[in-house]
């Protein structure tokens, strides 16, 4: 008997929700779908209800007899609108530079975002070179913890926790952590990126 995280059971929930929602839009009998994808009608309702997976190939048939994606079905473009929450343990690592910093996604991925919102670790004697190099538009820093040295043009600024900076992508701008100790900072961008 296979046992499923509450993620993955979750998320076939889901999919079965998706799939008997989207069969009943079209007025097909659990039965007539069944037939047509080519598995009983008992398999069928198990997908819809979550109790058993459906293979890639036949979720594609699903898909394809039910006149819709995959996509669609396993709620891909769903996941801003209907879930606009992401908890501490689901930030997104996207990468760390030579100095050692860190950098994480805060929000849903979504194309039709009008903003990006990052957290940046930064340990002792890191910067953010190499980051938003190629980002057009206007940056919001907040310190969560720690402190970090900002120059912007030829103005420094030392920020601690609780501190934060408002500046744009076209001023000449360099962000380190020149503390003992490691930095947070929440970095909302809104612009673009080429």
């Amino acid at each position: 008997m296979l046992i499923f995280a509450p993620e993955i059971k979750h998320r076939m929930k889901r999919i079965g929700e998706r799939i008997n929602r989207k069969r009943e839009m079209l007025g097909l009998q659990l039965n007539d779908l069944a037939k047509k994808v080519g598995i009983s009608s008992s398999g069928l309702s198990q997908i819809e209800k979550s109790k058993a997976s459906p293979s890639i190939f036949t979720l594609k048939l699903i898909a394809e007899n039910l006149h819709t994606t995959v996509g669609e079905l396993i709620g891909e473009n769903e996941s801003l609108h209907n879930n606009p929450v992401v908890r501490k343990d689901e930030y997104k690592f996207i990468e760390k530079n030579v100095s050692g910093t860190e950098i994480y996604l805060l929000s849903q991925h979504d194309l039709s975002k009008k903003m990006d919102t990052y957290l940046l670790r930064l340990i002792k004697g890191s910067d953010i070179e190499g980051f938003f190099k190629y980002y057009s538009g206007q940056i919001f820093g907040y310190i969560l913890c720690g402190e970090i040295h900002c120059i912007v043009e030829t103005e420094s600024y030392t920020l601690s926790a609780g501190d934060s900076f408002y500046l744009n992508t076209k001023q000449h701008y360099k962000i380190l952590n020149n503390s003992e100790l490691a930095a947070e900072l929440l970095w909302v961008f809104s612009g673009s990126g080429y």
